[in-house]
């Protein structure tokens, strides 16, 4: 495979990581928001949503990250530290807007 090839699939790679973690962030908010209006119901199907984006991103990454331990050369670039840090925020984001989503059901399960 030619380095400009390489590289491209690299970049396109790179920015489907930022997309599926921006994805899964929109999903975390809705699930918030869902939250916010008492329907535990929707914040989980936004939650589940969120999840399947951020599988697919932390797939993408694990990929790259295996091609270098395999000893494949692999070239420092500012945009996968960018998308690596994105979706590990996100993923934090996720965990914790999960967490939240169970402690708000059983206070007002409950309450009841």
């Amino acid at each position: 495979m030619e380095e400009e090839e390489f590289d491209n699939k690299s970049v396109k790679d790179t920015m489907e990581i930022i997309i599926n973690a921006g994805d899964a962030r929109a999903f975390v908010s809705d699930a918030l928001d869902n939250v916010g209006d008492f329907d535990y119901e929707k914040a989980k199907e936004n939650i589940k949503k969120a999840d399947e984006k951020l599988v697919i991103a932390h797939r993408l990454q694990t990929k790259k990250l295996q091609e270098e331990a395999e000893g494949e050369d692999v070239k420092y670039s500012v945009l996968f530290t960018h998308a690596q840090d994105t979706l590990m925020t996100i993923m934090s984001e996720y965990n914790l807007a999960k967490h939240l989503i169970t402690v708000f059901e059983k206070r007002d399960q409950s309450a009841k």
